[in-house]
């Protein structure tokens, strides 16, 4: 017998604009001790995470559990025999969205959520781009129809923000909604 395994989450950050969001989901999975993140951060990341947060992919690196480099393909998220509750890529580059849905992993984040997609795993996807062009939107149905949700980062104002960061807490809000994690970032409608 063996003991049981945390809830491991996966969690991708690739190089599009927007990294606060998965900065910030970070930082919010460091208050939910029951969540063990496992993050790959993508090539183009680190420029993202520079020029827009003047923030280093080491600092980053730090928030999670584990870490990976985006081209080691034999880390344990690349094995559907690694238990996780699935995966969010946040912000997800049309790039990345575009070679998970044509199937073609060559990184380790496309790979993991590979992965998540063949195991029946929950993957979340946060497309940071707009507008989005055929092209786009086919990929996000070949994604959806493969079993993916996708969440795109659209800000809501039933909850009245006050500030950026409240923006960032209800989309992060809303992932977790999505995994079953408990939270109390935002105001739900009532």
């Amino acid at each position: 017998m063996t003991a049981p395994s945390p809830r491991r989450l996966v969690v991708g950050i690739t190089g599009s604009s927007g990294p606060q969001l998965g900065v910030r989901l970070l930082e919010a999975l460091q208050e939910i001790a029951s969540i063990e993140t496992h993050l790959i951060l993508s090539a183009g990341s680190s420029t993202s995470l520079e020029l827009e947060m003047g923030r280093s992919a080491e600092s980053v690196a730090a928030l999670a559990e584990v870490s990976y480099e985006v081209g080691d393909l034999a880390a344990a998220v690349s094995s559907g025999s690694f238990l996780t509750i699935g995966m969010v890529i946040i912000p997800c580059s049309m790039r990345t969205l575009g070679a998970i849905a044509s199937g073609v992993t060559g990184d380790l984040v496309s790979r993991a959520a590979d992965v998540c997609l063949k195991e029946r795993r929950r993957l979340v996807v946060v497309p940071r781009e707009t507008p989005f062009n055929l092209i786009h939107l086919r990929n996000m149905e070949t994604l959806t129809l493969a079993g993916a949700t996708i969440l795109p980062p659209v800000p809501a104002f039933y909850h009245r923000p006050k500030s950026i960061e409240d923006l960032l807490d209800h989309v992060v809000g809303k992932i977790f909604d999505q995994f079953g994690i408990e939270h109390a970032l935002f105001r739900r409608w009532e």
